[in-house]
């Protein structure tokens, strides 16, 4: 193990080609090299044999979905799952005498990179007014300052309770329940900056929130589209299943402005064909879309079907699939043939050939699964795109049958599960009316802030305290520079956190570190070792039991300090809230959810079977619960972003070596990049258009319509096959440049994937 870093790295930015394939034996080396420098042997070994296991830890990485027990591999993970549960596992520790030595001040300039190697937080912290000093604090005081200044309040609605996805649905159940059992639905979650756009667009046309699909479905699918994601670095499992459906005979297709390794072929370090061989294919087709150009090309191939069931009537379209589960087909199909091509082809930077020969592998495919993440959801017009999407697959009755489905693929390990429990500022009133019967007290109706309207709150003054369970709010919200002064706003700022981030250097007046375990710890409480739940992209909830020994002794899990913290607010004498018992034993907890969560039914006893718990879905019996009660075509206009002369649309995105907003090395070996990430990626002929060149140095500068400047200053200039117009540079660096007010329309999403800007040559260094 290494220690920790004293200094920041200095960047030397060294730029080779890029990969054209992912995995293989280097992520091996790597994953291994990594978890050997942050955890022992003997941690690395228990973590790794026992990530994805029945039984064992379920990654706290992404969302993917576990093979059914039986089919799992030995090492059943990914290249950045083992380096991020080792991370976890590190043995590097935060002590009281570190934070004498580094004032808030010190920690509010180092870089994210810097602030996670420092290690595991070990005991509780505390920021006094006035103060730029963390100092110890015990944990009967810090839960009782943050009890009594949320008593203090004037309205319950002057509190916040954000979430982070890698907390467990035991956690979030009693941390929704506290919240509104305190009076507040304001309930912000990281899920309102990466698939709300996903979420509202189901919900109007299928009836649920969440996707439709099963692997099987994905490994019997003919044919698979891959829309605005990068499976390599951010689900590389999903690799694996991708693998099984070639073998399979399905064909893919790509829909990206970049041409990303993990698109192209997989290289299964578990095989020999991945270590001696080429590996798998993986996109039979790719389409170099602008940024932005996904609703254009769905209301093309849309067009072309119902062009090409107009040429063989009743052999193209499910015609007994529209007409007994479809409602608005005739409004959409009359609006789907007047789509302009002039509009198709500047949206997407695509020729009407290559979208023609997508048309045709669909005519060919009998069973069709769409997958999407963020390249989609992050625009201002990610729910009309969604829903493009839904009239595609409606067309065909790719949806309710095996080997068909939407497939919205999630990179955060339970932020799908958290919604299940009832995080989320707009429960319907099923849930909350369950939770009234369940508990005895009526939860407020009110709809409370998402992540968006928090900042903005926080801003105006309505928001005086700011409870953060996991995550990094200041790092992954949009414009960073409003958020941090926003959150410096708040009275008390608190955090539940394993390791140190920037969210615990951008203070309140008062700000609390609490420390907690991690998913990789043993969790003992009064009624013995527990384990915790959790729900992965495919509605599986299953298991997960900590394996290794707690980083420090004064650690507690989010499920006690949130118990603890509920009692210390609310008191003992409300009747029907036993937060002492749920604190003893989470199967206490798992019994009242089992009787308010649809599918949870005995929860206790199922989800200790193999495998767990597959949570129903009604598409696939046939249901839709919207306001037609049948599935529904919707009418889109075409919508894409504007690029005057001069700009370029900035899409941000994640590094190789990272996981959401924490670095793990300046590297990015996927794209050629090593050693800095202050790079902007940008088509060569879009350099020679703005007269830039190779190695200049530029600021980016964000262009919105208010006064405000939001620049982000000194990055290098990497010539690389972006879509034309659209260019590339990592998150969260980059977040200082999406406008707080530029949202999704109807998600209120911030559209990190849509941000227009100039490139502006950088002072010297030094000037």
């Amino acid at each position: 193990m290494k220690k920790p870093p004293r200094e920041d790295p200095r960047d030397d930015l060294k730029v080779t080609p890029p990969k054209t394939w992912a995995a293989g034996v280097p992520a091996v080396v790597h994953a291994l090299e990594y978890s050997l420098e942050q955890a022992g042997p003997r941690e690395t070994a228990v973590d790794l044999l026992t990530m994805n296991q029945v039984g064992g830890i379920d990654c706290p990485g992404c969302a993917w979905a576990d093979p059914a027990p039986g089919h799992r591999h030995r090492n059943e993970y990914c290249e950045n799952g083992a380096k991020h549960i080792n991370d976890e596992a590190t043995t590097r520790r935060i002590t009281a005498e570190f934070f004498r030595e580094h004032p808030v001040s010190d920690l509010a300039g180092r870089s994210d990179l810097w602030l996670n190697q420092q290690g595991r937080l070990t005991e509780p912290m505390v920021k006094r007014p006035g103060s730029d000093h963390y100092e110890p604090i015990s944990w009967f005081d810090a839960l009782g300052l943050l009890a009594d200044e949320l008593k203090t309040l004037g309205t319950p609605d002057e509190a916040v309770f954000y979430t982070s996805g890698r907390v467990s649905n035991e956690a979030a159940f009693v941390l929704q329940l506290f919240a509104r059992a305190f009076g507040t639905n304001n309930l912000p979650d990281c899920s309102n900056m990466c698939h709300e756009s996903s979420g509202f667009a189901l919900h109007e046309t299928l009836g649920t929130g969440k996707g439709t699909v099963s692997l099987q479905d994905l490994h019997h699918a003919d044919l698979i589209f891959l829309v605005g994601q990068n499976p390599g670095t951010n689900h590389p499992r999903q690799l694996s299943a991708l693998e099984e459906a070639k073998r399979n005979g399905a064909r893919v297709v790509a829909v990206n402005p970049l041409p990303e390794a993990g698109l192209m072929r997989f290289r299964n370090p578990q095989k020999a064909s991945g270590v001696i061989g080429r590996g798998v294919q993986i996109a039979d087709r790719f389409l170099h879309i602008r940024a932005g150009g996904d609703l254009a090309l769905f209301q093309a191939l849309n067009r072309l079907l119902l062009e090409a069931e107009d040429a063989r009537p009743g052999e193209v379209l499910d015609h007994d699939f529209v007409r007994d589960s479809t409602s608005g087909f005739e409004e959409f199909a009359e609006h789907a043939r007047g789509v302009s091509w002039a509009d198709v082809l500047t949206a997407t930077g695509l020729t009407r050939g290559e979208i023609e020969l997508v048309r045709d592998d669909v005519l060919r495919s009998e069973r069709i699964v769409v997958c999407w993440a963020m390249g989609v959801t992050q625009h201002k017009h990610g729910v009309p795109t969604i829903r493009e999407i839904v009239n595609f697959l409606l067309l065909r009755g790719n949806l309710g049958r095996a080997g068909t489905g939407a497939c919205p693929v999630r990179g955060h390990s339970n932020v799908q599960g958290d919604r299940t429990m009832g995080i989320w500022e707009q429960m319907p009133d099923s849930f909350l009316d369950a939770l009234r019967d369940e508990f005895g007290f009526d939860p407020p109706r009110a709809h409370g802030l998402d992540s968006v309207n928090t900042i903005r709150a926080m801003r105006e003054g309505r928001v005086k305290v700011f409870l953060g369970v996991a995550g990094n709010f200041v790092r992954a919200a949009p414009d960073s520079a409003v958020t941090e002064d926003a959150m410096r706003r708040c009275r008390l700022t608190a955090h539940i956190s394993t390791k140190l981030n920037r969210s615990h250097a951008v203070c309140g007046d008062t700000a609390l570190i609490l420390p907690t375990l991690g998913r990789t710890e043993r969790d003992h409480q009064a009624g013995g070792e527990q384990f915790v739940t959790v729900e992965n992209s495919m509605s599986e909830v299953h298991t997960s039991r900590g394996r290794l020994k707690p980083a420090s002794p004064l650690l507690l899990s989010e499920v006690a300090i949130l118990c603890r913290l509920a009692r210390r607010t609310l008191g003992d004498g409300r009747a029907g809230l036993p937060w002492e018992e749920f604190e003893a034993d989470y199967g206490a907890v798992r019994d009242r959810i089992s009787r308010i969560v649809p599918g949870l039914h005995d929860f206790n006893r199922r989800v200790a079977r193999p495998g767990g718990i597959r949570l129903p879905n009604p598409v696939n019996e046939g249901v839709f619960r919207t306001s037609t009660g049948k599935a529904r075509f919707t009418v889109n206009a075409c919508q894409m972003p504007y690029v005057p002369e001069g700009h370029l649309l900035l899409q941000t995105l994640r590094s190789h070596d990272q996981w959401n907003t924490v670095p793990y090395t300046p590297n990015d070996r996927y794209r050629g990049i090593h050693g800095s990430r202050r790079v902007v990626l940008v088509n060569p002929a879009d350099l020679t258009a703005l007269g830039l060149a190779e190695k200049d140095r530029v600021d980016l500068v964000s262009v919105w319509h208010d006064d405000a400047e939001r620049r982000a200053e000194g990055f290098e200039v990497v010539p690389y096959s972006t879509a034309r117009g659209s260019a590339a540079a990592y998150y969260p660096e980059t977040q200082v440049l999406v406008p707080l007010d530029s949202v999704a329309d109807i998600s209120n999403q911030p559209t990190s994937k849509a941000v227009l800007v100039r490139l502006e040559r950088a002072a010297p260094t030094g000037t």
